[in-house]
């Protein structure tokens, strides 16, 4: 490649960004002296079974995920779980990272693609706390310019390693799970009240209501039934059913108050199950999608029927994941919860419903 070429594909590089920057990779990449390094691994000598610890860091925010005994926890969370297959699955990617190419960068590109203090630091850490492998991840990678890069999921990303700041490469995977928002790693595991018999709501302002019922297959009863009034089975169905599979949607920080997150003066749900178990909500204010929430169980499992003793077995099974869940400050889906914070006269049959 003449110097005049060079020139020119510089030139390029300061007005299209990035995508240049391909074209440069591209053209170079014969007489390049890092050609060698092509399909050469990211992370040399980084092994899944030495992974104690991984740091992302951003400019606002950081997260630390964290092994313990046989688990991965959040640090930033108090330990909360995290889900095991996101770890596994950003480890392995991780290691499995290729060389795509690379080229040398001044400071005002290494800037601009945010390779510098403005972009995604991490670092994989062994058991003695000391760096196995680190790297600094960039913008995405697009082979062809998106309508919008921020949403759009990339094909690959500008990464450096440290000691060579001054060399750009760009890999295959853009890294969408290198985030510090601790939604994206958390164990989405709730709890799961079945076989509900009875289920108190109590607002914080007093208001209330109760539904009850004597088995699995009755029909619920609204407790306290005054003159005509007559339950909407189907939003008593919906209602207890709802606490049947919570799912969670991320977990509050350690430190935040009841004051800030509305559970000083909660709405209080209270269902016990037929199982012999009662699982007492506490929901606080809503969180854009989010309601924040406390979650205690009591009592011991004491399934009946036929099935009795494969139920007790999966309960135990859970059981104590749930009963773990008291230590934490979750956020649970608005959607999940919809059908339980009604009021009590959003229970009741329409009068055309009754006629009918």
């Amino acid at each position: 490649m003449n110097a005049r070429i060079a020139g020119v594909l510089v030139v390029l590089l300061i007005a299209l960004g990035g995508g240049a920057l391909l074209v440069f990779q591209q053209q170079g990449a014969r007489d390049s002296a890092d050609g060698g390094t092509l399909g050469q691994p990211l992370l040399k000598g980084l092994q899944a079974s030495q992974v104690a610890s991984i740091v992302i860091r951003q400019p606002k925010d950081a997260i630390t995920i964290a092994r313990k005994d046989e688990r991965w926890t959040i640090a930033e969370r108090g330990g909360f779980p995290a889900d095991i297959d996101k770890v596994r699955e950003f480890v392995v990617k991780a290691i499995a990272l290729k060389i795509g190419q690379s080229e040398p960068i001044g400071e005002k590109d290494r800037a601009r693609l945010l390779l510098d203090a403005g972009g995604t630091g991490i670092e994989f850490l062994g058991a003695d706390g000391k760096p196995l492998a680190r790297l600094a991840a960039g913008r995405k990678y697009f082979k062809a310019e998106p309508e919008n890069a921020e949403k759009a999921n990339g094909d690959g990303r500008y990464v450096a390693l440290p000691g060579d700041e001054k060399r750009v490469i760009v890999i295959s995977d853009p890294l969408t799970q290198a985030s510090t928002r601790s939604a994206d790693w958390i164990s989405k595991a709730g709890f799961a009240a079945e076989k509900v018999k009875t289920m108190e709501v109590r607002a914080a302002d007093g208001a209330s209501w109760k539904i009850e019922r004597p088995g699995d297959n009755a029909d619920w009863k609204l407790a306290g039934a005054r003159g005509d009034e007559k339950l909407d089975s189907s939003r008593a169905n919906a209602a207890s059913y709802s606490l049947s599979l919570i799912e969670l949607a991320d977990v509050a920080p350690a430190d935040a108050k009841p004051e800030a997150t509305g559970l000083d003066k909660p709405m209080v749900v209270t269902a016990a199950t037929l199982d012999g178990l009662t699982y007492t909500l506490k929901i606080g204010r809503l969180e854009g999608q989010n309601y924040f929430a406390t979650v205690a169980i009591a009592g011991e499992p004491k399934p009946e029927g036929k099935d009795a003793e494969e139920r007790l077995k999966k309960i135990n099974e859970r059981l104590p994941r749930e009963k773990a869940l008291a230590a934490f400050t979750l956020l649970i889906p608005k959607s999940k919860l919809d059908d339980v914070v009604r009021k009590r006269a959003d229970l009741l049959a329409k009068k055309e419903e009754k006629k009918k």
